[in-house]
């Protein structure tokens, strides 16, 4: 089931660039971010309340607080960036450097999760990073 989700996230992620293409042509990328997050803030906290899920927050520990903040201060960031990327650059080009996110996650899980790579994940890595260096290519 997992790997819907995962396509599903591709392609919304794919839909994320061409509609915040459009809608930072005209504004402030980092409003344009903010707007956004807005939107998410809304969806998330509604899918949350629909499931009553709002109890649980209380059993949440310290340590799983500092993990879920450093994740939005990262998200954030993250689309701060990629939003200015997109107001200035193609989203042709900018979404295939951000998907190199997926060759310096595995590192990471690596490095810091202790997660074991196969020589199958290290060949798609290089195969995103040429991709990637390819697009960059004028």
């Amino acid at each position: 089931m997992w790997k819907y989700y995962a396509l599903l996230s591709a392609l919304f992620a794919a839909l994320t660039a061409i509609f915040a293409k459009i809608g930072v042509k005209d504004i402030n990328s980092d409003l344009a971010t903010a707007i956004r997050t807005t939107v998410i803030l809304f969806i998330t906290w509604g899918i949350a309340l629909a499931g009553s899920h709002e109890g649980e927050i209380r059993n949440i520990n310290g340590h799983t607080w500092l993990f879920l903040v450093l994740s939005g201060a990262a998200t954030g960031l993250s689309w701060l960036f990629y939003f200015k990327a997109l107001q200035v650059g193609d989203v042709s080009r900018v979404a295939p450097i951000d998907k190199l996110s997926v060759v310096i996650t595995i590192c990471l899980s690596c490095l810091l999760l202790k997660e074991q790579v196969s020589a199958k994940m290290i060949l798609g890595a290089v195969l995103i990073t040429a991709g990637s260096i390819v697009m960059l290519i004028k």
